[in-house]
């Protein structure tokens, strides 16, 4: 599994983070072959929205060639959303098979055309911003709508990476990667906190 990770300017750092910690356990544990990531802007540097400096070594590559495309949050979603360039770069991810957001992420996702006739969720202060862009905005921590992924704010990227481990594993996995992380609020095995539409039609 390639994975791309959207940064930008001003972004919310442990929206990134969170996800990528969880998620990277299936590569350093030997868990999934093939897992590897790139930091991927439209700069060759970028400062998130605290002043901590990342270096990007890739710079708007072609989507098309990553299996999931990772888009964190932060005030400049707002604005990112109209710029044709950027949403451009984004859309072509158009046929990559997992579309992941944490926080106004799901914006980006929205203004790309990836949340068109799904469920989706945000920020708790940016549900409105995010309705234009889905079939209905569902208040809860993660939602998926067969294989896009939203969470909802900031600290939701640990428990969406997790759960993103486990629909690829297993709940005992999911359960060692909350160990070797120390962070015991994630409820393996328990789908009840995670809101999946199709599912909830098929039953």
């Amino acid at each position: 599994m390639k994975i791309a990770y959207i940064l930008f300017d001003k972004m919310t750092t442990l929206d990134f983070v969170g996800f990528y910690d969880a998620v990277s356990w299936l590569s350093i544990l030997n868990v999934k072959e093939g897992v590897t990531w790139d930091l991927c802007s439209n700069k060759e540097e970028i400062t998130d929205d605290r002043g901590m400096t990342i270096k990007i070594k890739h710079i708007s590559p072609d989507l098309s060639g990553y299996n999931l495309i990772f888009i964190p949050g932060g005030m400049p979603t707002r604005e990112l959303r109209y710029d044709t360039e950027f949403v451009s770069w984004i859309q072509s991810a158009r046929d990559v098979q997992y579309k992941v957001s944490v926080c106004t992420g799901a914006l980006l996702l929205g203004a790309a055309g990836f949340l068109n006739g799904k469920m989706a969720t945000t920020n708790p202060s940016a549900y409105k911003l995010l309705t234009p862009y889905c079939s209905e905005v569902v208040k809860a921590r993660i939602v998926r709508d067969e294989d896009t992924f939203t969470g909802g704010g900031v600290s939701a990227s640990i428990d969406l990476g997790l759960y993103f481990v486990e629909s690829l594993t297993n709940a005992d996995m999911a359960k060692k990667v909350q160990k070797m992380m120390d962070y015991p609020y994630y409820q393996a095995g328990n789908l009840s906190n995670i809101f999946m539409p199709n599912e909830d039609e098929q039953n």
